[in-house]
């Protein structure tokens, strides 16, 4: 049976510690594959994806997130999006296409947004220390921003051919109904050691978020609570483009289709290509 791309959710049976692991292969592929992007910026991209994902599922499921790393030294930017509906997109944007976006070295950031339930947003940045990492810079987010004591790990793998072959990751809560959280946390911590560098499990398992979570939870009794569908989406369309060219005022837009006409636009997300008629505009 192939495996699909997944989100499950599943709780300990005392109610110390909720889990969401997540399978994003195929997302994490069609991501990398439409920004064109290799090797370390292939990795640096599907995991934001995949931890964008994993914290939306926590935190906001019926809201979207978007998560942003600004590089170092200037260097760039990648965007995750992740969407109640369950898609997920990501944008490469390196200030040099060379150089790539730099984690690791002074400036490095990771900001976190969520639409909150009133409708205001909740933005949280989090500088990404030890040389890039970016689960840890994820459960510094976790820690610090929205007071939630997290374990984090995301990873992705290759094939010989560059190809992604894997990508997952679990995110680990202590909730605070947790009896005994220092001490908890603490035995949890240890449980997990060996589950900080998921990416060979990964590969034994096709990504499987329940073998994940079974490995982490491992003779602790526990309960599936939900499992939803991931993949890769984008929601540009040809009204979203032909409705910002209505934003310019006469004269701007006369000068766009003087230059070219039909204007030719493409999604930075999806690559998408559209084509706009001045004859459209009366």
């Amino acid at each position: 049976m192939t495996e699909s791309d997944r989100v499950v959710r599943a709780m300990t049976e005392d109610g110390a510690f909720r889990v969401i692991a997540a399978r994003a292969t195929d997302t994490v592929r069609e991501v990398v594959g439409r920004q064109r992007a290799g090797g370390d910026a292939a990795t640096r991209l599907g995991e934001l994806v995949t931890g964008a994902v994993l914290y939306r599922e926590t935190m906001a499921p019926s809201r979207r997130v978007q998560a942003i790393v600004q590089g170092a030294n200037g260097s760039g930017h990648l965007v995750a999006d992740s969407h109640p509906d369950g898609w997920a997109r990501g944008l490469y944007q390196p200030r040099d296409a060379d150089a790539g976006v730099a984690l690791g070295g002074d400036g490095a950031l990771l900001q976190m947004m969520r639409t909150l339930p009133n409708g205001t947003l909740h933005v949280g940045t989090v500088p990404i220390a030890d040389a890039g990492n970016l689960s840890n810079a994820l459960m510094t987010y976790m820690d610090q921003s929205e007071q939630v004591r997290s374990m984090v790990s995301v990873a992705l793998t290759f094939d010989d051919d560059g190809a992604v072959r894997s990508a997952g990751g679990y995110l680990l809560q202590l909730l605070p109904e947790a009896p005994d959280a220092p001490g908890a946390l603490a035995v949890m911590a240890e449980r997990v050691r060996d589950f900080t560098d998921i990416a060979p499990l990964l590969d034994r398992t096709d990504a499987a978020p329940g073998p994940l979570v079974e490995e982490l939870l491992h003779r602790m009794p526990f309960e599936w609570l939900h499992e939803s569908p991931l993949r890769f989406g984008c929601h540009c369309s040809r009204e979203r483009v032909v409705a910002s060219l209505r934003t310019l005022d006469p004269a701007e837009l006369e000068a766009v289709f003087a230059e070219q006409d039909p204007v030719e636009m493409r999604c930075d997300y999806c690559a998408t290509l559209y084509h706009v008629h001045r004859a459209e505009f009366g």
